[in-house]
């Protein structure tokens, strides 16, 4: 049995799912699409094989009215809080990703 696996990702960005439930979206083209989805889009691939991870966790505790709370996990100390209908190329620039 393996106990690692090799994956391409540069970065790993977590969104908070709440935040994201209770916008019903906000984001991209139309403003339906959820941050996590409209991120990993940016990724170019898919799970492991993705330039970065985006992973969808449960309530962080923040809770802003009209805003998703994002954190970069190579900088846990400064959570960021994304307003609906951000575009997304300023916030990968934000994150330091490509886009």
């Amino acid at each position: 049995m393996k106990l690692s696996v090799r994956s391409n990702w540069s970065a790993t960005i977590l969104v908070c799912g709440k935040c994201s439930k209770k916008l019903g979206g906000g984001f991209g083209e139309k403003g339906r699409t959820p941050l996590a989805k409209a991120l990993r889009k940016l990724a170019g691939g898919k799970k492991r094989k993705a330039d970065f991870g985006v992973i969808e966790t449960r309530c962080l505790g923040v809770c802003p009215k009209g805003a998703v709370t994002v954190i970069d996990a190579a900088h846990p100390g400064k959570w960021m809080l994304v307003e609906e209908g951000a575009p997304i190329d300023e916030l990968a620039a934000r994150l330091g990703l490509p886009s």
